[in-house]
């Protein structure tokens, strides 16, 4: 017997009084340890099907609530950019006149009934006469004719102003009727009709601050919209994951600004006459430039000597895919005085670079591995399938901690590039005194390695977990895996309150650099 009083070549098992209580607190901190969430979702993704049906539930809210035709309920949307609740704000404080003047939509429309009814009708624009039936009157009250109509909207079409198309009028404000448009283009241009309908269904998104494109490429054609705060992070139902405030990929704690600012910087470096020192590293013995191609943070040099890649200092032989024995690369330390301050800059740089690929390059490795260990998921379920009483027959748990490993990485990769610019020249150097950047410093790269050292760990026990079919030690990777996971959440959430409130804040710029919240369960999947 071992381990939870089960052996692998036995099918009776048992558990004891004090290993039967440790169980049950497992299940709890499963329980708490699922990415999955009762509360409602943030972020919906609207697909092709499914846009129109989105948009006509807003534009429903304001016909009943304003008694309006559907075309004058869309002038109002789009011009208050789909902000349902703006628009009411409006209506209440400034009242209808003034919110219908403003938007574009005539207040009181033009009646037939309230002129003589005429055989021939002057058009304006081209002086020409025409039949009645051959001229169109807005709800405005002027009236053209159908061919003059007809080439107005065209060339708004083609400009890409259909989606708001004033009449035709000199000062007139009011917005044609999206129905006449498409009638009298519909007639000569079916096509164009064609294109200002899809302009007018897509403004859902396009002017819409709460609904954005996915940035997939290629498009997955959805589209996410998000409630609340915009600065937030969010999977499509494609598997892309971004930030919706800028678009880019999901980035935090970097701010947008610094993310930007980050990836003109990769540009510039991919692009310099500096290639060999930013993809190079000096063996610390011989001296000669060493390039890594793959593999881990242990690289040798053909004269013999090992050395770690991230900082470059001579190592032992004994190493892992995670880590090296016996040593610590410890923080970011300035070059000389004598190196000037171009290279100062370069090494500095390489430095925080050089980190944050080191973690996207174990993301990728990572990314592979769960794919192999899922493979492997169903032959320990099966085996173990009859111990049900804790449901401990449920793997659940190692794409759990799968998710959160990868989730991890991503974090420290980006944390690399904001401390490039939270404690650089770039963008506060204004801000905070020299020694008070130091100490910031420290407190920072503390919290970072201490995360870094955690996610390393959970790096080596999640593919330890199925090198043995035994019950018992399975169960303890199973423990080890959600004790340390819940560890490293803690150190996550102290990392974003110090950059939040002790970084950010204290130089009077959070602001500007606003970073999206971390969340235990993930970035939110949109529903």
């Amino acid at each position: 017997m071992e381990d939870y009083g089960y052996s692998d070549n036995d099918d009776d098992y048992h558990f004891s009084d004090q290993e039967d209580s440790e169980l049950e607190i497992l299940q709890n901190d499963l329980h708490n340890f699922q990415f999955s969430s009762s509360k409602a979702p943030i972020a919906q993704v609207i697909t092709k099907e499914s846009l129109i049906a989105a948009q006509k539930e807003e534009l429903q809210r304001v016909m009943d609530m304003l008694s309006i035709r559907q075309q004058d309920a869309r002038t109002l949307l789009i011009y208050h950019r789909w902000d349902v609740d703006h628009l009411f704000e409006v209506y209440v404080e400034k009242g209808k006149e003034f919110m219908f003047a403003q938007a574009g939509v005539s207040v009181d429309e033009y009646h037939d009934s309230d002129s003589p009814v005429s055989a021939v009708v002057m058009c304006e624009i081209c002086i020409d006469d025409v039949p009645s039936d051959e001229a169109t009157r807005m709800d405005c009250g002027h009236c053209f004719c159908n061919s003059c109509w007809t080439q107005h909207f065209l060339v708004k079409v083609n400009e890409g102003q259909s989606k708001r198309i004033r009449c035709m009028a000199h000062k007139c404000n009011s917005i044609c009727d999206e129905t006449v448009v498409i009638t009298l283009l519909g007639r000569r241009h079916p096509d164009m009709a064609e294109k200002y309908e899809r302009f007018l269904l897509e403004s859902y998104i396009d002017d819409n601050k709460k609904v954005k494109w996915c940035p997939s490429t290629p498009h997955c054609g959805n589209a996410i919209r998000a409630e609340g705060d915009d600065l937030c992070e969010v999977e499509c139902s494609c598997g892309e994951q971004f930030c919706f405030n800028c678009l880019s990929e999901a980035h935090s704690p970097c701010s947008c600004l610094m993310w930007e600012l980050w990836q003109h910087e990769h540009q510039d470096e991919v692009e310099s006459n500096n290639w060999i020192i930013i993809h190079t590293k000096p063996c610390p013995k011989c001296h000669k430039p060493v390039e890594k191609n793959g593999g881990c943070n242990w690289v040798g040099c053909i004269c013999g000597q090992p050395f770690c890649w991230l900082c470059g200092g001579a190592t032992g032989l004994q190493h892992t895919n995670y880590s090296i024995a016996g040593h610590d690369c410890g923080h970011y330390k300035e070059p000389e005085k004598t190196v000037d301050h171009e290279k100062r800059d370069l090494y500095r740089y390489k430095h925080y670079y050089n980190r944050y690929k080191a973690h996207k390059h174990s993301f990728k490795f990572e990314s592979k591995l769960k794919g192999s260990i899922q493979e492997k998921i169903p032959i320990f379920e099966k085996k173990h399938s009859q111990r049900n009483k804790y449901q401990l027959g449920d793997y659940s748990w190692v794409n759990n901690g799968l998710s959160r490993l990868l989730r991890y990485r991503c974090i420290l990769s980006y944390s690399y590039a904001f401390a490039f610019y939270m404690f650089g020249d770039d963008l506060f150097k204004e801000e905070m005194l020299e020694a008070e950047r130091e100490i910031k410093q420290n407190l920072f790269e503390d919290q970072q390695q201490q995360l870094e050292a955690n996610v390393e760990r959970l790096a080596e026990i999640l593919p330890e977990a199925f090198k043995s079919l035994q019950y018992g030690k399975v169960m303890k990777r199973r423990m080890q895996i959600i004790t340390l996971s819940t560890v490293i959440d803690d150190l996550c959430k102290k990392m974003y309150e110090c950059i939040e409130n002790d970084l950010l804040e204290s130089v009077n710029l959070g602001s500007i650099h606003i970073i999206a919240p971390y969340k235990s369960k993930g970035i939110e999947r949109a529903s």
